[in-house]
């Protein structure tokens, strides 16, 4: 079975802005106070009953698809309602 490449973000320059944007909107969400998104993770994974430290190297692939989705969806759901108002904004 073959792994799946890192998608690379297409201006690497905004890898920090999205986690930011990112453990912002989880923050809001899950109401807490977390610094990055390493924090975000363990909280997610906690929240749906999975094991997971800052460092896991034995979470099963089901496992941490469960975790990345629920982050990485609301994600892109966010950037979507942002362009949205930007592009409602315009016209």
């Amino acid at each position: 079975m073959s792994r799946r490449k890192k998608r690379k973000l297409l201006v690497p320059e905004a890898r920090a802005g999205l986690d930011r944007l990112q453990t912002e909107m989880m923050n809001r969400e899950l109401g807490m106070n977390a610094t990055n998104t390493n924090d975000v993770k363990v909280e997610v994974a906690n929240q749906l009953g999975i094991s997971l430290d800052s460092y896991n190297p034995d979470i099963r692939a089901e496992d941490a698809g469960k975790i990345g989705g629920a982050m990485g969806g609301k994600l892109v759901r966010e950037m979507i309602r942002m362009s949205m108002e930007r592009l409602a904004k315009k016209h």
